[in-house]
């Protein structure tokens, strides 16, 4: 199973895309800035920081997986936000082990 200690702290996340795999299961933690909803009165959105948590099938990198085979979630840029994408990730790899292997041998 993946585990927090696994991936990077938020440090490292505001400066730099953090990928990895487990038994065929790709994935990438990624900081994004999106605008944050209107407040009353507010004509602009103020800037807000997400964690993109992105998974696909091995054996091929983010850059050269198509999009349609990617699967993504966002959630709070934070320790508790890496913590709910650790969990997320290991619950994809629950639900379909055996296509996550095979993906290992995919070359």
């Amino acid at each position: 199973m993946i585990e927090k200690r696994d991936i990077l702290p938020i440090p490292y996340l505001k400066k730099a895309v953090f990928t990895g795999s487990y038994e065929g299961l790709r994935f990438r933690f990624a900081m994004l800035k999106r605008e944050a909803p209107l407040e009353e009165g507010e004509e602009k959105g103020k800037e807000m920081q997400v964690l993109e948590v992105t998974a696909w099938e091995g054996p091929y990198g983010f850059d050269a997986t198509p999009q349609e085979k990617k699967q993504s979630m966002e959630t709070e840029f934070s320790e508790k936000g890496i913590q709910e994408g650790v969990d997320w990730l290991n619950r994809l790899w629950e639900s379909e082990p055996k296509r996550w292997k095979a993906a290992r041998t995919n070359w």
